[in-house]
């Protein structure tokens, strides 16, 4: 991915050491936020519009309430930054997986989850280009120690929240307003942030984007197991599910309900295979036989029914955004959580993009998004589908 552009991005990571503030690693201390370690970034994760790209490690609270340290990225804009510092965007990725390999700061021209973080990272630098410093989390036990769990709301929004506390201490012309937004699994914890009580008030969010929020995970496999038309595409999600329950209760074990082959592939989720490779490796999965035949879903269901986006209480303006064409989360599902969440809240805005699938969304509304977030910061009130 443009090695010339690399290496300027690196030259001018190096030129703005002056303006960081640099912290040894260490062992996760009790603060939330805290700055543990930060290093110039040069690889496919770094934002070619940014004037410095960083990799940044912070403390962050993680399932049962634990310190955890989580790694992730700033990208800082160019030029003078406004009064009261560069506003921030804090991006929640996407299915990547589970392996200490998918974490978004990680990414790599030929990396093994370059397909999705491609897409992301070509939305993210329009951000930065416009003004806005771009934080993202790598989440809970991606890259650093532990296991991640999925979809665990909680841990995303800590992780999400964390790291524009971090990245103050890493730049100080970053301001304290932000704004979160985030894809599918990043998308579920868009709506967990915007729905945590922002304590501290040292950093202030202001508005919300989820696009395509993941949801009804807990009915994946049983819509696996009963070989329901589009299977196919949901099973390569279901291993990370699976795995990502182990690593909210490790007590849950993925290959009691697995056969052997399917075994296999959830092991390989866990040590180096990402989304595309789950793909590729169940795709001669034959559906009846992932499960063993007296698989108990019922742990795994009752987990990710806990983690649905459906209940939760709005405390920002939320924009929600859904492609008409995607397969794998459907505008029906999308519109269940827009009707449940408007029930709380009333400043929540849901918009469609004709045509746009899955990951075609996410471009599709940039736009969008960057029009209701300079709204926000103009102090206006956007406008409501409640």
């Amino acid at each position: 991915m443009r090695s010339t552009g690399r290496v300027a991005v690196a030259a001018a990571a190096c030129a703005a050491l002056a303006g960081m503030a640099a912290a040894p690693a260490q062992a996760a201390p009790a603060q939330r936020g805290k700055l543990l370690g930060v290093r110039p970034l040069a690889n496919a994760a770094a934002l070619p519009s940014a004037s410095a790209n960083r990799f940044v490690t912070y403390v962050s609270e993680g399932v049962g309430g634990k310190r955890i340290t989580v790694s992730g990225t700033v990208a800082v804009p160019k030029g003078a930054p406004p009064r009261g510092g560069w506003p921030v965007l804090s991006w929640a990725h996407g299915t990547t997986g589970t392996a200490d390999a998918c974490a978004p700061s990680a990414d790599t021209a030929g990396g093994p989850a370059h397909d999705y973080l491609s897409v992301t990272e070509s939305y993210l630098d329009k951000w930065v280009a416009n003004g806005f410093a771009v934080v993202q989390t790598d989440y809970e036990g991606l890259g650093t120690p532990g296991g991640h769990p999925y979809l665990n709301g909680v841990s995303e929004a800590n992780a999400v929240t964390d790291i524009v506390r971090a990245a103050r201490s890493a730049d100080r012309r970053i301001g304290r307003d932000w704004f979160v937004a985030g894809h599918s699994q990043g998308g579920q914890a868009t709506l967990y942030t915007a729905a945590a009580r922002q304590k501290p008030r040292d950093i202030r969010l202001k508005g919300a984007v989820s696009i395509a929020p993941g949801s009804n995970m807990s009915q994946t496999a049983q819509y696996v197991k009963a070989q329901y038309p589009g299977a196919e595409i949901a099973l390569p999600f279901l291993f990370v599910l699976l795995n990502g329950a182990q690593a909210a209760d490790p007590a849950f074990v993925p290959e009691d309900l697995l056969t052997d082959d399917a075994a296999a592939v959830a092991k390989a989720g866990r040590t180096n295979a990402c989304l595309l490779q789950l793909k590729q490796l169940s795709r001669d999965l034959p559906l009846d036989k992932v499960f063993r035949p007296d698989a108990d879903l019922t742990r795994f269901e009752a987990y990710y029914d806990s983690q649905e986006a459906l209940g939760l209480t709005l405390r920002v303006p939320t924009l929600v955004a859904q492609g008409t064409a995607d397969r794998e989360v459907s505008p029906a599902a999308t519109q269940n959580i827009v009707n449940d969440l408007c029930k709380r809240y009333g400043t929540v805005s849901y918009r469609t993009f004709e045509g746009a699938d899955h990951r075609g969304a996410i471009g599709a509304s940039f736009e969008t998004a960057l029009e209701f977030a300079q709204a926000v910061r103009r102090g206006e009130t956007p406008s409501t589908s409640c």
